[in-house]
Formats: C-alpha cells, structure tokens, sequence
C-alpha cells in the first residue's frame, strides 16, 4: 500500500465566466466532493486559493481550488502543501485532459505534463512530477489551434452529462485515495468501457 492522498487539488479559473467552461473540470470534481462530504469552501489568501476539508472513514483530507489562473496552480499548490507539510506522493491534482474523450477518467502518478500549464506550473513549482493526477477527459477539438478556445468554452450537453458521470464514478473511489490503495482504485476507474 502507498502512502495515503491528504490534499486534492482542483484545477479551473477564478470567476463564473469559466466556471462552466471544459478547462474547470478539476474544479467541477472537487466541488463535488465538498457538496456530497458535507464541506464548504472558504477563500485563503494566504494559500492563493479556496480550501474545504473533509471526512471519509475517519480519514482526513483537504480539497483545494487555486484561485490564481491556471497557469498560475503552481504556486497556490506548492504554498499550501508546504505549509501543511504534505509531500507531493500525498497529493491528487484533478484536471482536464485532452487526451481522452467525455467520459473517460484516469488515475497515474508521474509523468510529464503533456502541454496543460497548471500541470507545467506545478511540476516546476513542487519541484517534481511525483504527485498523483486524475485526469478527466474532455476531448480534442481536432487542431492544436484550436485548443485554448476549446478548453474556454463549455461541453455540449452530452459531454457535459458524461464528464458528470465520470465525476461521479471517481469521487466512489475516495475511500481507495485516503487508504493508499491506488491500484484497486485504477481497476474501477480504468475497466469502465
């Protein structure tokens, strides 16, 4: 068994006029988490971000939403697990993925960043590619030149649902994250067709 998740980071942008764009969907997770465990959200300047705690099987762990802008996570990240003093093989950056369509979720640890700049950012600002990442899919647009005008914008209402469904079926895989039990939460995740 690994060691345990204790912070799970939501990566988005600030202000509702991303709140439902396809590059919020690590905000869209840990929202989630926070309605359904009973947290609330409470703005920490000191951190440059929001923080929730919560409770599951009487494990502890901190959800976290940067509030500087995506490209920026690095810093709000690294400020809050260095003075909680929380590793990065302890903490889960959930994201938006390209890579895989609505509906598809994965759970690694490591790895490059694959062009998304708040994982760029954190890698740089943690020092290295150690934490875990939870990577939501939201699909490609085709062409490299469209991607940030893709990412800004929101899912259809198919793609809205599936991301939603995949959501849900990560945040069932929790109590797996506070126990350090990754490769039983993989299987769940990763043998969904």
């Amino acid at each position: 068994m690994s060691l345990p998740i204790r912070l799970i980071a939501g990566l988005g942008n600030p202000g509702t006029q991303y709140a439902q764009t396809r590059h919020n969907a690590g905000f869209w997770f840990v929202d989630q988490l926070a309605k359904d465990h009973g947290g609330v959200f409470r703005n920490e300047t000191r951190f440059l971000g929001e923080t929730c705690r919560v409770f599951q099987g009487g494990r502890e762990c901190w959800l976290f939403k940067p509030t500087t802008f995506m490209n920026r996570s690095g810093q709000a990240v690294s400020s809050f697990a260095a003075y909680f003093r929380i590793p990065p093989e302890q903490i889960l950056i959930a994201h938006d993925e390209l890579d895989l369509p609505p509906g598809t979720i994965r759970l690694k640890q490591g790895g490059g960043h694959a062009g998304h700049n708040g994982l760029r950012d954190i890698i740089s600002a943690l020092g290295g590619r150690d934490f875990w990442r939870l990577r939501i899919g939201i699909d490609h647009p085709g062409e490299s030149r469209q991607v940030v005008d893709y990412v800004l914008r929101r899912p259809s209402r198919d793609d809205a649902i599936a991301i939603d469904d995949a959501i849900s079926r990560a945040e069932g895989t929790l109590p797996e994250l506070l126990s350090g039990e990754f490769q039983k939460a993989m299987h769940r995740l990763h043998s969904v067709c």
